[in-house]
């Protein structure tokens, strides 16, 4: 049952990757013409067609919703399924984590699509070529994913590793593209990000914080708690009331 679920989740997702590159694009190539009209020789940025700067926004709030959100999300539910014991609890943690994660890598696939048929792709900047980078890594991901060995397999330990530092890797890279992207959009319409910059900021910090809670949570909680030891005293180590031991102090003598 879980192969054939695995089986249909890997059909879903590569028709919809497939979908998502074959979807025309009306006035591409106007869009394309607009965009490199949006520099002039002397370097001096001009205003850009309504139509490219809406598209330009798609593909940044594209990018933001999957690198800066649902991956980071994933990598969280990932991590609270590692420290919950409840099995129905990991299960749903489980799906949630897939669901996040397809739903981002389909995202960047759209906002990939978006930038290939739309806009002038020289990769002459560093937003181009990490992005074109990152995309390779990142549906390479989702596959490592669903070919998951079993557990108690030898190579679930090396598929473990893999699995967590591209997954990482791809989410600390996109993120930092997303900044990158901003830079860029500021430099071709000198259009101020300051806002967008402090809010991805916040978010990302809301988000590593939750990830290093989730870590310490458990220990925090046990903190309010005398040990089991300590409310349990061995035959070694009694108290006795004041008076007691003054008593037995006298017998001794």
């Amino acid at each position: 049952m879980l192969v054939s679920a695995r089986k249909r989740l890997l059909l879903l997702f590569t028709s919809s990757v497939a979908l998502l590159l074959l979807v025309p694009s009306d006035g591409s190539s106007n869009s394309r013409e607009n965009l490199n009209q949006s520099n002039n020789k002397t370097g001096h940025p001009l205003e850009m067609a309504p139509k490219v700067l809406f598209q330009l926004k798609l593909h940044a709030l594209l990018h933001w919703s999957s690198f800066g959100f649902l991956m980071p999300v994933g990598i969280t539910l990932a991590r609270m399924s590692s420290k919950s014991k409840s099995g129905r609890c990991i299960r749903v943690l489980f799906y949630c984590h897939v669901i996040s994660q397809v739903a981002a890598v389909l995202l960047a696939t759209g906002g990939a699509a978006l930038s290939l048929m739309n806009f002038e792709n020289s990769f002459s900047n560093n937003h181009q070529r990490v992005g074109l980078a990152l995309y390779g890594f990142m549906w390479l991901q989702p596959l490592i994913g669903f070919f998951r060995p079993e557990r108690g397999v030898k190579l679930r330990s090396l598929w473990y590793f893999l699995h967590w530092l591209l997954g990482i890797s791809v989410c600390a890279i996109g993120i930092a593209n997303v900044y990158i992207g901003l830079h860029t959009y500021h430099e071709r319409t000198t259009r101020n990000v300051k806002l967008w910059t402090v809010l991805l900021t916040f978010e990302i910090s809301l988000l590593v914080f939750f990830y290093l809670l989730i870590d310490r949570w458990s220990y925090m909680m046990k903190q309010g708690h005398a040990p089991i030891e300590q409310l349990r005293p061995t035959d070694h180590h009694r108290t006795y009331p004041t008076t007691l031991r003054k008593e037995l102090g006298m017998v001794q003598e």
